[in-house]
């Protein structure tokens, strides 16, 4: 799964001040970043705030996305949830025409045991024949998949090629590249550890500041894939601050106020999030005013 490799965003949903979906805003950000460097696009991850978005503004924002993409770079839609059978229906009943693989993020709020992840995502790998990009963020789902569970749905499943692991747990990352199949990528999901992971053997990022920043981000995972950590860790290190600040209060209130600064989109969010605080802001202006 060559085309998974390297950098990947998990796009933002730009939204106007009376909170309805920024179109032009979302045809600048994916050109932006069609034009800097990054590899590929997440289309409703959780950064796109898929928790409020609708059913018709999901459907419009897919067909935005794919119209001025245009067959550049490979697409990844997220197709998730913790009721499985909803989730087999989308698989079932949407057009996936021009999108290229899904990332499905494991069960959030049910909490269930090892045996019902594997469960949950067996029944996902068998109604489609997508590529399926695993997504264990245990910070949001409040409940860790293990690697002993992703890899064996990895053995089990020919579709399942990927995960992108967001525990933030340098030792899970490391046991995943130590198990898994050959041909199986751990991307990374946390953009502090990102390179880290990419020179111990990770495929990359799907990545949430690599949207503002796409020409240096998707270089210092590039120096990480050709085990240039000297190069890649004097990018890593510019970008410190700015990683912490785009997190510190919520995601994706923080990388739309980068974004804002950018001259991309508006930085407003839908509750229940809000805007960063007027604290948070000044710091991210000064970052973004002073990046070379």
């Amino acid at each position: 799964m060559q085309k998974f490799i390297g950098t990947g965003v998990a796009l933002i949903t730009p939204f106007k001040e009376d909170l309805s979906v920024d179109f032009d805003a979302l045809v600048q950000l994916v050109n932006f970043n069609i034009e800097n460097g990054t590899d590929y696009l997440v289309i409703n991850g959780t950064t796109a705030e898929s928790a409020t978005i609708t059913k018709e503004e999901k459907q419009e924002i897919i067909n935005v996305i794919i119209k001025t993409n245009n067959k550049r770079l490979p697409l990844v839609l997220g197709v998730g949830g913790n009721n499985t059978a909803l989730v087999i229906e989308e698989l079932q009943t949407r057009d996936f025409t021009g999108i290229d693989g899904i990332l499905s993020v494991a069960p959030y709020y049910s909490k269930p045991t090892q045996e019902g992840f594997y469960q949950h995502f067996k029944a996902i790998a068998q109604a489609t024949d997508l590529p399926i990009i695993l997504y264990n963020v245990p910070g949001r789902t409040a409940k860790n998949m293990e690697p002993a569970t992703t890899i064996r749905l990895a053995n089990d499943f020919a579709n399942v090629v990927a995960v992108k692991e967001a525990g933030n747990n340098q030792q899970q990352y490391y046991t995943l590249l130590k198990d898994k199949p050959a041909d199986f990528l751990i991307i990374s999901g946390d953009d502090d550890m990102a390179l880290g992971v990419a020179l111990a053997g990770g495929s990359g990022v799907i990545s949430v500041i690599g949207q503002a920043f796409p020409k240096e981000f998707s270089t210092m995972i590039n120096h990480g894939l050709q085990g240039n950590n000297i190069e890649g860790y004097a990018i890593h290190y510019k970008m410190m601050d700015i990683i912490d600040y785009i997190f510190e209060e919520n995601n994706p209130a923080g990388i739309k106020t980068v974004l804002e600064e950018l001259g991309i989109c508006k930085k407003d969010v839908r509750l229940p999030l809000v805007h960063t605080s007027a604290e948070l802001q000044s710091k991210i202006a000064k970052f973004v005013a002073n990046f070379k």
